[in-house]
């Protein structure tokens, strides 16, 4: 690993490891408080080796950035102290299998969709849905997906490069504000995903390519990044606000494709006879025809 990598791969655990600790007061941890004058908001380090039954000088090596040779057992006593959920046990552990000379590869992510799975795109006639790779660059739509996505695929963002990324689209095209109509949400989860991301694939430089842009540009992405929260991202809500058919409340699922490292289907699966319902019928019928469709809003 060169100087650079390895000096930044310190900086993502050290910030990871005092953000979780800065959050837990020891009231959650189930320890004694003596006293009223406490320097910091969440627990000190000594209460998180002795929650982890480590040795206080063991834990700060680990939270100066050093998770090289930790074992699976450390692992495990830090994220029960640290009480991480899946999301954030599983980042830990990328960042210690990436701190760990030649103990991982790196993480290779497929570049395109395989015509079986276009072909299964084509075959959803009535749901949207696309396939997107782990930097949220949307590689493949079927007709319904890029109609319902259409604000996301014409954004002037994309006239002059490419891909589509709805990343990008979020935090640098003030359209998505009125897209996401939860956007503060769905800022919240992008970002979240794209730090689970950086533990899994450390060496991907698009994704950091990425991550720079977005730093510099945006100060909302910035302010999230800073916060070193991990998601996943399977399944959910959607809230958005289409320009023919209004606002939709869309149940979606994202499944990843084995045989395709980094990529994932994603689709959206409305109620029967649910308003989401009519209204993807209705963008289903633009989609095929390019007529527009009067809106459920007019």
């Amino acid at each position: 690993m060169a100087g650079s990598d390895k000096k930044a791969l310190a900086g993502q655990v050290r910030e990871f490891l005092s953000t979780r600790r800065a959050r837990i007061t020891p009231e959650q941890a189930g320890l004694p408080v003596y006293g009223g004058n406490r320097r910091v908001a969440g627990l000190r380090r000594e209460e998180v080796a002795l929650l982890a039954g480590m040795s206080v000088d063991y834990y700060v090596r680990l939270e100066r950035g050093n998770l090289s040779g930790a074992s699976d057992s450390v692992l495990e006593s830090l994220a029960h102290a640290l009480q991480l959920d899946e999301a954030e046990r599983t980042h830990l552990y990328d960042l210690a299998r990436a701190s760990t000379p030649s103990g991982r590869r790196p993480a290779v992510t497929a570049s395109r969709v395989r015509p079986t799975i276009l072909r299964l795109l084509d075959s959803m006639t009535d749901v949207p849905a696309y396939v997107r790779n782990a930097r949220f660059d949307l590689l493949a739509a079927n007709p319904l997906g890029r109609a319902l996505y259409a604000p996301v695929f014409d954004s002037p963002l994309f006239a002059r490069r490419g891909p589509v990324n709805s990343a990008r689209f979020m935090f640098l095209d003030p359209a998505s504000q009125e897209f996401w109509t939860d956007w503060e949400r769905g800022a919240d989860d992008a970002v979240a995903f794209l730090r689970t991301e950086t533990g899994r694939a450390p060496h991907d430089k698009a994704l950091t390519d990425l991550i720079g842009e977005l730093t510099t540009k945006s100060d909302d992405f910035a302010r999230r990044w800073a916060r070193h929260d991990v998601k996943f991202h399977r399944s959910g809500v959607k809230n958005l606000h289409h320009p023919l058919v209004g606002d939709l409340a869309l149940p979606y699922e994202a499944m990843d494709l084995p045989a395709d490292p980094g990529l994932r289907l994603n689709f959206y699966t409305p109620e029967p006879d649910s308003p989401e319902r009519e209204a993807l019928g209705l963008l289903a019928s633009w989609a095929s025809t390019g007529t527009v469709v009067p809106s459920r809003n007019d």
